[in-house]
């Protein structure tokens, strides 16, 4: 049976933690933030422009990529990295079945076919032993996801993508800032990176936002047409793109936030070692409660997911205690309704659909205190003894 959290099970259900405290992270920065809104709204500029260059400049600077190009979201980076490699009907591109939707959405919005892979059990990312397997004369792609924060394990994917002369697009949206033990940052690892803004990420927008790194020039130039309806210059068209521009305002806000990035990735990272600490204290673990590994370089946890056995059980017994916990992803790719076209039934990954009975992600943000996650423990601990 699990032993006790040292703060105890009734102190939990006084304290509730909510899954994200962006209200908080917006207070410690409010004067810097309200400042850039007032200097862009005074501008007149508000779509690109400086405001957005400077940006660029920046992150292509902190995650070592030669260039960084500011759009809409992340999903659209994802959009317009395949868009520039000309993928469309008829051609496949190799993604992971366990991952958010838009990886694997993308590629059919552009009428092409996600051929999807099995994962690793202990990181959640692309199983690259089984990629090779996958490809076919159709495949233009490999996409893999660094997923929750963690690098998949780059250097044999790279290796096997470069025998078959295919690009690599990163999924890089949940891992600004992870790196290997080289050095080298998620997104500047394969021909295309690509990062989300979205308010919830480690560096989030106050909307939507994401960008493409790449070290290739040519791709480069692309891109910053794609991303204006395929416009080199006002009203004259050399390919046929779309509106996936970045707005000037919320480049500027997340120019003040990258500087104070690794500063949140350290405060996550010891709030995941208090995590682990507290649930191996607590004997939760592995038996109830499975904490998650670092294997590949820095994790920089933009979510702490454990697996949790009777996890459908825990998460309705965690909200009654006021603990935000969620499921990222209850259900694989392979086998939502959208993709029931690909011929797949249940059993075809069973890594990836094993990972979606079980994984659960705990409150994880740079605001979380040591109480907090104290209670958050203190309330499995009360589940599981139960």
């Amino acid at each position: 049976m699990a032993g006790t959290a040292r703060t105890g099970p009734s102190r939990a259900a006084e304290i509730a933690v909510p899954p994200l405290n962006l209200a908080g992270q917006f207070a410690a920065l409010r004067e810097e933030l309200l400042k850039e809104m007032a200097d862009v709204a005074a501008s007149g500029y508000y779509v690109l422009g400086p405001k957005v260059t400077t940006f660029e400049e920046a992150l292509a600077r902190y995650c070592g990529s030669r260039h960084a190009v500011g759009l809409s979201s992340g999903t659209d980076a994802l959009l317009v990295a395949m868009m520039a490699l000309g993928i469309g009907p008829g051609d496949e591109v190799i993604v992971p079945t366990f991952t958010f939707f838009a990886t694997a959405g993308t590629v059919a919005r552009l009428g092409a076919r996600p051929v999807f892979c099995d994962i690793v059990p202990e990181t959640y990312n692309l199983d690259v032993s089984q990629v090779a397997g996958r490809i076919t004369p159709r495949t233009k792609a490999i996409m893999p996801v660094h997923l929750y924060g963690q690098l998949v394990d780059m250097a044999p994917l790279l290796a096997l993508a470069a025998r078959h002369n295919l690009p690599v697009i990163e999924d890089a949206a949940q891992a600004i800032g992870a790196h290997d033990a080289a050095g080298t940052k998620a997104g500047a690892f394969g021909l295309a990176g690509c990062l989300s803004f979205y308010p919830t990420k480690n560096l989030g927008a106050l909307g939507d936002a994401g960008a493409l790194l790449t070290n290739d020039d040519r791709l480069h130039e692309l891109v910053v047409k794609l991303r204006i309806h395929g416009s080199g210059h006002t009203y004259y068209h050399d390919v046929v793109g779309g509106n996936f521009r970045i707005d000037a305002l919320q480049a500027a806000l997340l120019t003040v936030k990258l500087r104070h990035l690794d500063d949140w990735t350290r405060q996550r990272r010891a709030h995941a070692a208090r995590y682990t600490e507290l649930i191996l204290s607590a004997n939760l673990a592995p038996e109830q409660v499975r904490p998650p590994a670092e294997i590949h370089g820095q994790h920089i946890y933009h979510q702490y997911v454990v697996r949790a056995q009777r996890r459908d059980e825990l998460l309705p017994f965690l909200k009654e205690r006021k603990i935000g916990a969620a499921v990222y992803y209850p259900l694989p790719l392979h086998l939502q309704k959208c993709f029931a076209g690909l011929g797949h039934k249940p059993g075809d990954f069973p890594h990836g659909e094993q990972a979606a009975a079980e994984v659960l992600a705990l409150p994880m943000y740079p605001e979380l205190t040591e109480e907090q996650q104290r209670a958050v423990v203190d309330s499995l601990v009360a589940f599981y003894q139960r």
